[in-house]
């Protein structure tokens, strides 16, 4: 399966994803009828977007009788970690803890985004310590 960026994707492909991640499947008519867009895109148009997405490895689909339904080859969660080590990558040159510093430096964080991060970090600390230590 292809492995790129949500951030390759075109508009209308991105709001494709988007709407069969929110149902969880859909066929062509489904999909459709959630597109927030005005104008809302041709049955045939969102049929072509579904086939290239599915070409590019970010759908698959079963048959149900003629209809085809879609599924996502990966989640939201996991094409947004593709994403974030691409940003990474790009723009950090792979340094995460300058990238995480440039957060932590960042005035808009609240007091309870620090709190979260806190027990996201003790978290993560807790589970290296029973698996052991990676990388």
């Amino acid at each position: 399966m292809a492995r790129g960026s949500i951030d390759g994707l075109g508009a209308l492909q991105k709001a494709v994803m988007e709407a069969i991640w929110d149902q969880g499947e859909g066929t062509v008519q489904q999909v459709r009828d959630r597109l927030r867009r005005e104008p809302l895109p041709a049955y045939t148009t969102v049929l072509s977007v579904l086939q290239k997405l599915e070409k590019a490895g970010w759908l698959t689909h079963r048959a149900e009788g003629r209809t085809y339904v879609y599924l996502p080859a990966r989640s939201r969660d996991e094409a947004g970690a593709s994403t974030l080590r691409t940003f990474v990558e790009r723009v950090f040159l792979g340094d995460r803890l300058r990238m995480f510093q440039h957060l932590l430096d960042d005035q808009e964080l609240s007091d309870d985004d620090l709190r979260a991060i806190r027990t996201m970090i003790d978290r993560r600390r807790k589970g290296q310590e029973k698996g052991g230590s990676r990388g």
